[in-house]
């Protein structure tokens, strides 16, 4: 049996019914708002760009100085007593110092310049070690500034 739609007068199924209001009420109400998406977005952009500025600057080169000045001063304490012939009229045939008493002197020169860098308050620890270099990797003991420099660091060394 045929059915007609009697406000469009098309035919109709047996299955026909009025149609429905719910897609009106679908329709009517507006989209979901964004704002809180993109508020949590921006936040996030905030706080993980805090986050970072903080780390970057908390692992800034300057915390290094006082590690580099210590480690300067433990290892010249480790390159070992330094034979002092300044006092000696005739200074007698000094015996070489070992490799790896050499690479210590090195590497407190080295750390105590990188401290000095830094922070230019370990300045006089990076002069002072430096003229000690000179003088242990000349292996002229007998040069009396360079005994005068290996004293001023022991005595820097002793206050950090």
């Amino acid at each position: 049996m045929r059915t007609v739609d009697t406000e469009t007068g098309t035919d109709a199924g047996p299955d026909f019914e009025e149609p429905s209001t719910e897609s009106e009420e679908v329709k009517a109400t507006p989209p979901p708002s964004r704002r809180l998406l993109v508020l949590c977005a921006v936040a996030g952009f905030v706080l993980g760009g805090g986050v970072l500025g903080l780390l970057w600057g908390l692992s800034g080169v300057h915390a290094g100085a006082l590690d580099d000045a210590l480690a300067a001063c433990q290892s010249l304490d480790r390159v070992g007593q330094l034979p002092d012939t300044s006092r000696d009229a005739q200074p007698k045939l000094t015996p070489g110092l070992t490799p790896e008493r050499l690479h210590r002197m090195t590497a407190a020169r080295e750390l105590s310049a990188a401290a000095a860098q830094v922070n230019a308050a370990y300045q006089p620890l990076a002069d002072h070690i430096d003229g000690v270099s000179r003088m242990v990797l000349s292996l002229h003991f007998n040069d009396i500034s360079g005994q005068r420099h290996l004293v001023q660091a022991q005595e820097i060394c002793g206050r950090i």
